[in-house]
């Protein structure tokens, strides 16, 4: 059984923004539950009107990685929010990462490469929620990665999720190292502008879902958004090479 750690971060747009990450949030943790998946959260920080505007957690199961990896990316959500009063359509984005979660034997973390620190807990708008200080912050020295984990009641819980991510980054970090070249020379051929890295648009109004890597579109944007992927995520695995 293989694990991922997908992080998702809300773009431009604010609270709106901050909206349609917990929506997607929502939408790959019941397609995780329609898959029989494992779901662990190991971080998250909520914004003021029930969004999220980081979270990050991991999904275990048979063949995750290659049923989520074609989900990294810039999303794109046309809409009218929630808190807009004059029925304006407005455009936001949130980022999603795929990261394959690495064994201990892929990535070891020296102690005396890291620095803890420890806070007490917070929930939205900042106020504390936790008297103990149970949540962490570990700092990778060499790198000068900072991660963090507040979710769990116990410090130790919270620890070990810190470090969960920690690993994942710097075995991504690693990877990326390896495909830097090819990186540079296709950000020269394309670009590095949202517009560019932008894979999907969610377009409410019109009811549609467009992926534009594949240039084609779906349909029933409230059955998708409820977990509905597998023809999606088919459909990706079988025309994007990866």
């Amino acid at each position: 059984m293989e694990s991922i750690i997908i992080e998702i971060r809300a773009g431009t747009g604010g609270e709106e923004a901050a909206l349609f990450a917990e929506d997607l949030y929502r939408m790959y943790s019941k397609y995780a539950d329609r898959q029989g998946f494992k779901q662990n959260v190991l971080d998250i920080n909520p914004s003021e009107l029930g969004g999220i505007k980081e979270i990050i957690f991991e999904v275990k199961g048979e063949n995750v990685f290659s049923l989520f990896k074609n989900e990294a990316g810039v999303h794109r959500v046309q809409r009218v929010p929630k808190t807009e009063k004059g029925n304006r359509i407005h455009t936001s984005t949130a980022s999603v990462a795929i990261l394959p979660k690495p064994t201990e034997a892929q990535i070891s973390i020296k102690p005396s490469d890291i620095k803890m620190d420890f806070y007490k807990s917070s929930g939205p708008g900042g106020q504390n929620v936790n008297k103990r200080q149970t949540a962490v912050r570990i700092t990778h020295l060499p790198t000068g990665l900072v991660v963090t984990s507040q979710t769990e009641r116990s410090l130790e819980d919270n620890k070990r999720a810190a470090l969960s991510i920690l690993q994942a980054r710097l075995f991504e970090r690693e990877n990326s190292a390896q495909q830097n070249k090819l990186l540079q020379e296709r950000r020269a051929q394309i670009g590095s502008a949202e517009r560019a890295e932008k894979i999907r648009t969610y377009n409410f109004p019109q009811d549609r879902l467009t992926d534009h890597r594949v240039e084609k579109s779906w349909h029933n944007l409230d059955k998708i958004m409820d977990g509905h992927l597998e023809k999606i995520i088919e459909h990706l695995n079988t025309h994007l090479k990866n």
